[in-house]
């Protein structure tokens, strides 16, 4: 005799029965909520949560008002990318490659830029509370209006960067902090 499990009564309509109130109720999921996929192409406001690009090659793509919170660019090369108003909340760049990158208007709180290159990189208006840059190269990079409360500058090579008034521009000499 053969054992055929079968579900029980109150359980085996239940996929039915959900999907006829999410049809009934129009019920919908805003398109913000959607779940990262990893896999789709660079592109300005991707969701990218989560998401690790450890070693990869993104020189010049458009990432901006994408989500990359918590994403991992290790020893990634993002040289000239444009992540103008992204969130890159947590995200971790460390020993990222990205001269010349534009990060302007970015939140990049508590984001982590431990001996990344963003030489000549623009950091306008960007939220930088927390964020790691430890031994950064951020030489004639630009801070015009970012926010630094809290910020990691520990050897950071600050030479020629403008600072957050758009105005001052660090010495030469400028290591883990603007002279």
């Amino acid at each position: 005799m053969s054992h055929l499990f079968v579900a029980p009564t109150r359980f085996r309509f239940l996929p039915a029965v959900l999907a006829a109130f999410v049809a009934v109720a129009g019920v919908s999921v805003p398109a913000t909520s959607a779940l990262a996929v990893c896999t789709d192409s660079a592109g300005p406001n991707v969701n990218w949560r989560r998401c690790s690009f450890e070693s990869q090659t993104l020189a010049g793509v458009d990432l901006s008002g994408a989500m990359l919170r918590d994403a991992t660019f290790q020893r990634a090369t993002l040289g000239q990318a444009t992540l103008t108003g992204a969130d890159g909340y947590r995200a971790k760049f460390i020993s990222a490659r990205a001269p010349g990158a534009k990060f302007d208007g970015a939140r990049l709180i508590e984001a982590d830029f431990t001996r990344a290159d963003l030489t000549g990189a623009s950091f306008r208006d960007a939220d930088l509370r927390n964020a790691k840059l430890v031994g950064a190269s951020l030489a004639s990079a630009d801070f015009t209006g970012a926010k630094l409360s809290g910020t990691d500058f520990r050897h950071a090579d600050l030479s020629g960067a403008r600072w957050t008034d758009g105005t001052h521009i660090c010495a030469e000499s400028s290591l883990g902090q603007c002279n």
